[in-house]
């Protein structure tokens, strides 16, 4: 149990007294990878992370590994071939929490896309991605297109291309990446906040870090410090007074979730509205979901909602490309909004603002690392890693292995890549309907922990002889007590949003089992009676939110919508 929420305490005192080559401030999927780079390469490291892991964008994002093919209309090729190519490293490391999904793209008269711009378009991506032969881009005429989606918009549609995308849980691919470096050595903390910089000669010798569940402070040390928190690295620039030249400009989207029953997608929809943006319409799990919006944000950080402009711009494009459907408002089941943290220079249009990723590095010696998309993040680490290791081998003389991660499976990876994998599930879910899941649940188990699996069943078949613990479903237990145990789950949102996405896609499930689990998690840590009220006032915001918007464009400007 190297990563359970029960050795908080042991994990600070392993971060004060070891010496740590590198400490890493951020923990969604930046601040992730390089924690499991670094340690792979021999590195002593630590993160921290203020929030829970992955409770910022690295959990809000469009849940898709996905190579950017709308970054060819700005010529960002390089970006697009980099990126793209990451798409199969991430997928055979975890192909559990992995998928391969087809994406259409239609086309109409008088669109942004025709039959020959999408034809060569998808072309150039197969090209610079480095696609796969039996997932390179098909062609559809009309009735094609329309046998594959009944619920497309028939009114001068043209066609469609297709092409393949990854669908993953942003979450837990940031959770297994983290879970495996905590496995290779690496020590990591959430609600555990970088409050004050400590210097001595200019240079950056320590950390003041507060412990979010209990207020202590503690002092952690290490040779060099990487800031990877996101929409927060200017916040750290400016505590470190180096936040000069480019600086960040936050947007914000928003995702729409409803079940099957009142929207029955079939086949997932990459579609353009009528003022020129791109949308993901995607069935996941008995559900659709549609995003997402681009707003410039400069609100909460820490809490961006959606709001009725939000809400509404997405039904008017849903309305447009699926008007059969009569989607309303009292359909949206759940939702979620989240930050992108781009790159900005005074003076650009919102347009202009950046996707690429960049590091800079200030005189007190903190590195940070801005921009950048989910499924470049292990080369976006392998890059900050190789900066650190340069460093250690200029000032120090000590030399370090290259990157090894590309072929590295993930935590719960260890199935045999992609293929191995179908073979792995097909067994693991017979073992599990053996041990007594419901086919379902065996599935689920499979999909979210891979080979991670058998720890979940030998927990549920040792709860199976103990007396219930306050009325939990056994599966639910099960989930629950390993992700205490072995995910440094701490507080209800945790486990009902990072841990199992069931708020956004299975909030009946969280309404249902809400009290007990946070009973038993009362229990489990002995929570104060002023505890238990805030994390259940926090859970139950969090269920408010997902389906009710805010009024107008709080925290928001009214600039074109950024592309």
């Amino acid at each position: 149990m190297l990563f359970s929420s029960l050795n908080r305490s042991q994990t600070y005192d392993k971060m004060e007294n070891e010496e740590l080559d590198l400490l890493v401030i951020g923990g969604g999927i930046t601040g992730a990878g390089i924690a499991l780079d670094a340690v792979t390469r021999g590195m002593k490291v630590a993160v921290i992370e203020k929030q829970d892991f992955a409770a910022g964008t690295s959990s809000r994002s469009t849940k898709l590994v996905h190579g950017g093919l709308r970054y060819l209309k700005q010529f960002e090729v390089k970006m697009v071939a980099e990126v793209g190519r990451e798409r199969a490293v991430v997928y055979e490391n975890g192909p559990h929490v992995t998928t391969p999904e087809w994406m259409m793209l239609p086309f109409y008269n008088g669109g942004t896309f025709g039959p020959l711009s999408t034809n060569l378009g998808l072309r150039v991506y197969d090209f610079l991605a480095g696609v796969k032969k039996s997932e390179r881009r098909k062609m559809f005429n009309k009735s094609e297109a329309l046998e594959r989606e009944p619920l497309l918009n028939d009114k001068n549609l043209k066609g469609a291309g297709c092409y393949v995308e990854y669908k993953t849980d942003d979450a837990r691919l940031t959770i297994e990446v983290m879970k495996k470096a905590v496995e290779k050595g690496a020590l990591a903390l959430n609600y555990a906040s970088a409050d004050k910089f400590h210097y001595k000669n200019g240079k950056l010798m320590g950390v003041e870090v507060k412990d979010q569940i209990n207020g202590e402070n503690r002092i952690i040390s290490a040779r060099y410090y990487v800031n990877a928190t996101g929409p927060w690295v200017d916040t750290l620039r400016e505590m470190d007074n180096s936040k000069q030249g480019k600086t960040l400009r936050l947007t914000k989207g928003i995702h729409l979730v409803f079940d099957q029953s009142s929207f029955p997608l079939k086949q997932a929809i990459y579609f353009d509205t009528p003022d020129g943006r791109m949308i993901f319409a995607i069935p996941r799990d008995g559900k659709t979901y549609v995003g997402t919006t681009d707003t410039v944000y400069e609100g909460d950080i820490a809490h961006p909602t959606m709001t009725m402009d939000d809400r509404d711009y997405l039904l008017k494009a849903i309305d447009s490309m699926f008007p059969q459907v009569n989607i309303r408002s009292k359909d949206i089941e759940s939702s979620w909004a989240g930050l992108r943290p781009l790159i900005y220079e005074e003076g650009k249009d919102p347009s202009e603002i950046s996707r690429k990723d960049e590091i800079f590095e200030s005189e007190s010696g903190l590195i940070s690392i801005a921009g950048g998309k989910l499924t470049g993040y292990r080369k976006m680490a392998e890059s900050v890693v190789d900066l650190v290791a340069k460093k250690v081998e200029k000032n120090e003389a000590k030399l370090f292995a290259k990157s090894s991660t590309k072929h590295l499976p993930i935590s719960g990876g260890d199935v045999g890549g992609s293929k191995g994998f179908e073979l792995f599930k097909s067994k693991t879910i017979t073992q599990g309907k053996q041990l007594g899941f419901t086919e379902k649940e065996a599935t689920e188990i499979v999909h979210r922990y891979g080979s991670n699996a058998m720890i979940i069943f030998e927990i549920y078949q040792e709860e199976k002889k103990q007396p219930k613990h306050l009325d939990l479903d056994p599966f639910v237990y099960a989930l629950l007590r390993y992700a205490i145990d072995y995910e440094l789950c701490y507080k209800p949102v945790d486990f009902f949003i990072r841990r199992t996405d069931a708020l956004f896609f299975n909030i009946n499930w969280v309404k249902q089992h809400q009290k007990v689990v946070i009973d038993y998690m009362s229990t489990v840590f002995n929570w104060s009676g002023y505890q238990i009220n805030e994390y259940t006032n926090e859970l139950n915001r969090m269920l408010y939110e997902a389906v009710n918007p805010e009024q107008g464009q709080t925290g928001e400007t009214k600039e074109d919508q950024v592309l």
